[in-house]
């Protein structure tokens, strides 16, 4: 692969990390407070900023996982539907319960509820604001949350805003400690006991940072031991399976024959269909208390028709095998990375150096699996992280740091996403510029010098110094 240098990631990050505080000593004390505020990111070189699209950079870190986006089919295919109805309007005229509704938006709504095997469907503006309508908007006075530790930050907001008091994680992934945790709301809450309250469930079916995939199937067998009357139902978070996973990439509920089992269904039009929004798949019990409790739904605008657009010529994608050669190369894809990094000489010494860890796949033979998700973090030391994505960004891969707090202190990673469209010569190219910077710290390590850095990490902290920065964090 003929590799581009680019340093306008590294560029903007040691532009975004100068501190302002200074700069605003003749403002009101609201403004300097929260540049005080934000200095205190910029001194750990934590503070964010915006990065621009790089096209002439290998993307390893979009959600356009079937590459339906990049390659404009979906753009050709919405355009086309769009002008089969002249006369719909770009946006919604209000609510979805005044005038925002839709005959239109009904039928796509009908359309994937039937590919997911739902009684219905409901179309929201994301399937974060689907997280926190539904758990606002579903528990009732007495109903207990049981959630997956490392469930999404808009499930945790949603739970913020439930009457349901009662709100216990388990491990992540954990069954033991999923019916531990089962047993203990069980025994504490008389209502949920006797069977006259519910728990929900919240699990995500592929973990964003993390990659790995529910045992939705066991955990459903150890929540039917424990409420063998059915007062135990799932919520599944099925962004990260949408469009890849399951027949005609229904999701993994899908996947496992699950759909009569599962409650409620969050699924994104926002990733791998490349639109926007989210689409809850439920019965028409959940619809109506949606529709009638969601204060996320009463007070926003309807999905514009627009999305709803996109969202169906997304779907008739899948409805229709289009993605199918897409879905499968994925798979292919993901064993190739792994094979390609795992076998390459420097892996065992930088895994066992803790320089690099995948884990992942660490119990697990990924050509042994069923299928594999599309998400492959690449753990390394506190804070290398940053490291190991300025020396893939300067290599030519579009890569970010994860750190701190989208992830537990001490779980920095790379997140790395493949794609349909990455070609074999890609990602062989993205293990062989990992690997090669994994050699560079070994050496480092070897040679005793702690003050030593490599040399894309020199390069960042040049660019610090030149804007006059501290870089000695």
């Amino acid at each position: 692969m003929s590799k581009t240098t680019s340093s306008s990631f590294i560029e903007e990050w040691a532009k975004g990390q100068k501190p302002r505080g200074s700069s605003v000593k003749g403002s009101s004390i609201f403004y300097r407070n929260l540049e005080e505020e934000l200095d205190a990111s910029r001194a750990q070189h934590n503070f964010v900023t915006l990065h621009n699209q790089t096209p002439n950079l290998v993307d390893f870190t979009s959600c356009d996982v079937l590459g339906i986006g990049q390659s404009g089919a979906i753009r050709q295919a919405f355009l086309e539907e769009f002008s089969r109805h002249p006369q719909l309007p770009v946006g919604a005229h209000g609510a979805r319960l005044l005038d925002g509704n839709s005959e239109y938006i009904e039928t796509v709504e009908n359309e994937i509820a039937t590919l997911h095997c739902a009684e219905t469907a409901l179309i929201v503006t994301s399937s974060a604001i689907a997280n926190d309508v539904i758990f606002q908007a579903i528990p009732l006075p007495g109903d207990a949350i049981v959630y997956d530790e490392l469930m999404h930050a808009s499930a945790l907001d949603g739970f913020k805003h439930s009457v349901a008091l009662c709100q216990k994680s388990f491990r992540h992934n954990n069954v033991e400690s999923f019916t531990n945790t089962l047993i203990s709301v069980r025994d504490s809450q008389p209502q949920i006991r006797n069977g006259t309250r519910s728990v929900l469930i919240s699990v995500e079916s592929v973990y964003s940072m993390d990659g790995d995939i529910c045992p939705l199937k066991e955990l459903l067998e150890a929540a039917k031991q424990v409420f063998p009357s059915g007062n135990a139902q799932f919520v599944v978070d099925e962004a990260h399976s949408s469009g890849h996973l399951g027949p005609n990439g229904a999701g993994l509920v899908s996947e496992l024959g699950l759909e009569k089992e599962i409650a409620i269904r969050n699924h994104t039009l926002g990733k791998t269909l490349a639109g926007m929004g989210g689409v809850i798949m439920c019965n028409q019990t959940i619809r109506n208390m949606l529709l009638n409790n969601g204060r996320q739904i009463h007070f926003s605008i309807a999905p514009a028709l627009t999305l709803a657009a996109a969202a169906r010529v997304g779907y008739e994608m899948l409805r229709t095998g289009k993605t199918v050669e897409s879905q499968q190369r994925v798979q292919r894809v993901v064993k190739l990375f792994m094979d390609s990094i795992t076998e390459h000489p420097v892996w065992d010494d930088a895994n066992d150096a803790g320089i690099l860890r995948i884990p992942l796949y660490e119990e697990d033979d990924w050509n042994d699996l069923p299928f594999v998700s599309h998400i492959c973090p690449v753990w390394t030391r506190p804070k290398q992280n940053l490291y190991l994505s300025f020396h893939l960004q300067t290599a030519g891969y579009v890569v970010y740091p994860i750190s701190y707090p989208v992830v537990p202190r001490g779980a920095d990673r790379v997140r790395i996403i493949l794609h349909a469209h990455n070609t074999d010569e890609q990602v062989k190219g993205l293990a062989e510029s990992i690997c090669t910077w994994a050699e560079e710290m070994l050496q480092i390590q070897r040679s005793g010098d702690k003050a030593k850095l490599p040399a894309a990490a020199r390069d960042a902290h040049s660019l610090l110094a030149k804007e006059g920065v501290n870089s000695s964090k």
